[in-house]
């Protein structure tokens, strides 16, 4: 995204190789054509922007719904045993953690504009790896962790992504779950009691599963460092109050 803008105003023409292909990198690239950028690829593995002299105004453009945050709520219905309707998704989006959350065994209603999670039933073990999009996201791979901590079996999760994204794990053992990581893989021993506990997010999505495992848990679970959490979540305290956690933002002073 950022060597995307940059190229957008720089002289000749930009090559971008082995691009990212998430849906808000050609969200992205769309408002900037709309502004008179002349860029193409975007969605593929090369990007190439030809460098324009100047952008124009007055352009309205609509932002596609957030995959991540709308996954993480899929995620924490199925992780509570619950009955919520994610509204505002695009469908397509979702379609690798839709496919796993089948797998285990949750129903899933999909409509034009939102989905449906129902969880009451007990969940089944499955082995997730994440991808470049349209894999399994990297980013849903920490509340994936946490929603396998309830279902039957042994289940894994390997990172095909990012190095070092099972720091967050040490924080949900401290409440109990069995869980050990070997080298780009975690080994997830789903169906133990969670009991609340201070934890702590090391980073953004660490921060979420966080969360969903202090819903899944018994007792009272405080999670610290949340700023981390609001750099990528609107309201989340508030949104899941509305579904009836017992949640609430406090003070550690």
């Amino acid at each position: 995204i950022n060597i995307m803008m940059a190229a957008v105003k720089a002289e000749g023409v930009t090559t971008i190789e082995n691009a990212a292909k998430e849906p808000h990198i050609v969200d992205i690239a769309n408002f900037l054509n709309a502004l008179g950028a002349d860029i193409k690829g975007a969605g593929t593995d090369i990007i190439r922007i030809r460098g324009v002299k100047k952008l124009k105004g007055n352009v309205v453009h609509s932002i596609i719904p957030d995959q991540i945050e709308a996954g993480t709520f899929m995620i924490a219905a199925a992780a509570t045993k619950g009955d919520v309707l994610v509204k505002n998704v695009i469908p397509k989006h979702m379609e690798s953690l839709t496919a796993k959350l089948i797998e285990m065994n949750v129903k899933v209603e999909e409509f034009d504009d939102s989905i449906r999670i129902v969880a009451k039933d007990r969940l089944n073990k499955v082995n997730i790896k994440t991808l470049p999009y349209p894999g399994f996201p990297t980013d849903l791979q920490p509340p994936a962790a946490a929603l396998l901590l309830r279902a039957d079996g042994i289940s894994t999760i390997t990172e095909g992504i990012f190095d070092n994204r099972f720091q967050y794990i040490e924080e949900l053992k401290r409440m109990g779950a069995k869980i050990r990581v070997e080298g780009r893989m975690a080994v997830i021993e789903g169906g133990h009691k969670l009991t609340g506990a201070p934890i702590k997010a090391l980073d953004l999505r660490g921060g979420a599963a966080c969360v969903i495992a202090g819903l899944m848990a018994e007792g009272e679970t405080e999670v610290y460092n949340i700023h981390y959490i609001d750099r990528g979540y609107e309201r989340m305290v508030e949104k899941l109050q509305k579904l009836g956690a017992d949640i609430k933002r406090v003070s550690d002073s």
